[in-house]
């Protein structure tokens, strides 16, 4: 189990990266995260939801991502309440504080879903959530030491040097966990170190004297997780680089925005300038597209991009023939209006949308989840992608779809073609229609950029980095056989 100093110091990614050396090394290896926080999901073919985070680690391994690798997957909805997602399907939205209190009746479904993933693989990396220095969190904990204990699964320390204070967050965790605890930790691994590693050398000395926890390796700076999707909603923190492309696409920054990862082939484009907008910043008018990404609460962020005044920028530069998509939650904004008559999909309530397509949005107590394949009606190119969504959108606008999904029409498009939404997650991710679709834009933005490819590149590039970093056979050689106390 790979469990972190903190949030962000590098577990997704390495997880990732291992999975991808097991798999070289010919192990049948699983990735599994007990619990998951995270607006950002990924369809799996049964028509359950796990993190995206865990279907790339998925696609390490060499597998399909399934249910079982992420069996409880918190999606906020607000700042005190989030939906909870138990083995890919919806249960019930939750106060934070009653979940606190109630999440250790989720620990027999974890472990059943690990159990299935240890029983029919050679090896199961589990990512921990957070930090197991929260021990203000430690009861009823299921995703770090909680359920450590109760598979009996030894866990490796990651902490983040370019953090700063990496000495003090690794031998502090040791401090402040309980003796138990902290005797399932049976090693660390420094992460995101810049520069010479030989120079850390007092540093890893101190840290191992004081813990007797061996250092297992210190990761350079690896450029490769840069092109790899993000799973965080903190990486929309860091500033865009800009670059000279002829086409200018915008996206103004939701607060909760989910499935942002939509933009990764957009950004990888060579001749399309892609930029995040913040909150307080107006959209730049010398944008050629702005695309509006999906939501876990669409009358909530509907309303955040109101009180941002996006809502002015959006409909001036569609009354001045600029072109705007919605991908989900962003397509609902996009109609005349949106209802939540019961609160599925946040606050309860009714209000006017952009009024850029002839549609109309009420929100229903399902939820749309499952793998698509698609026909774009404008390009007539094949679409693989993905819907998770609440919601029925009706209207004359509905007439002129975005795609086509075997027998049903997705989405809309205004009469001239320039405001379109969709219901479909991933779409960018396929060239032909990538490059049929900026095209379609009026500038020559497509490339021979094979994304795909791309991803599977990135994901050599980090397996070699973390290999050539890391004493793989001693972390490997930590794995035992799991077993499951309930």
């Amino acid at each position: 189990m790979l469990q972190g100093t903190g949030s962000d110091v590098g577990k997704s990614v390495l997880t990732a990266a291992l999975c991808r050396t097991a798999k070289r090394r010919g192990l049948s290896v699983a990735p599994f995260k007990p619990q998951n926080m995270s607006n950002n999901a990924m369809a799996c073919a049964d028509g359950g939801e796990i993190g995206r985070a865990q279907a790339l680690q998925a696609r390490a391994a060499g597998l399909e991502p399934n249910t079982d690798m992420n069996p409880v997957l918190l999606k906020p909805q607000s700042d005190r309440a989030a939906q909870i997602v138990l083995q890919g399907k919806a249960l019930t939205t939750m106060e934070a504080a009653d979940y606190i209190a109630k999440r250790d009746r989720l620990m027999g479904a974890v472990l059943d879903s690990f159990t299935r993933l240890s029983e029919t693989h050679d090896l199961v990396l589990v990512e921990g959530a957070g930090s197991p220095a929260e021990v203000n969190l430690r009861q009823r904990d299921i995703a770090n030491m909680g359920f450590a204990r109760a598979a009996n699964v030894p866990v490796c320390l990651i902490g983040d040097i370019d953090k700063g204070g990496l000495i003090a967050s690794l031998v502090g965790t040791q401090n402040v966990l309980s003796p138990d605890d902290a005797a399932m930790i049976k090693g660390f691994v420094v992460n995101k170190f810049r520069g010479d590693p030989r120079l850390f050398d007092d540093g890893v000395t101190f840290i191992e004297d004081r813990t007797n926890w061996p250092c297992l390796g210190v990761i350079p700076w690896l450029h490769a997780t840069a092109k790899l999707p993000a799973e965080d909603a903190v990486i929309l923190d860091k500033p865009s680089e800009s670059n000279s492309g002829r086409l200018k696409i915008a996206a103004p920054m939701l607060s909760r925005i989910a499935n942002f990862d939509d933009a990764d082939p957009l950004k990888l484009e060579p001749n399309v300038d892609f930029q995040w907008v913040p909150p307080g910043k107006p959209i730049p008018r010398d944008t050629d597209l702005i695309i509006l990404f999906g939501t876990k609460s669409t009358l909530a962020d509907l309303a955040f991009l109101k009180t941002q005044n996006w809502h002015h920028d959006i409909i001036a530069h569609a009354n001045t023939g600029g072109h705007v998509l919605g991908i989900c939650g962003g397509y609902q904004m996009l109609g005349k209006r949106v209802r939540d008559p019961g609160g599925y999909d946040g606050p309860l309530g009714d209000a006017e949308g952009l009024g850029l397509l002839d549609v109309e949005t009420i929100m229903t107590n399902s939820k749309r989840v499952a793998q698509a394949q698609a026909i774009s009606v404008e390009t007539g190119a094949a679409i693989t992608g993905y819907e998770i969504h609440t919601g029925e959108t009706t209207g004359n606008d509905t007439c002129h779809p975005f795609s086509k999904i075997q027998d049903r029409e997705d989405g809309a498009r205004s009469s001239n073609g320039h405001i379109q939404g969709t219901y479909l997650h991933g779409a960018f991710a396929d060239d032909t229609f990538r490059n049929a679709w900026l095209d379609r834009l009026g500038a020559k933005a497509s490339s021979d950029l094979n994304y795909e490819s791309a991803i599977e590149g990135a994901l050599e590039e980090l397996a070699d980095g973390v290999e050539a970093a890391l004493d793989i056979e001693a972390l490997f050689s930590l794995a035992e056989k799991p077993s499951v106390s309930r």
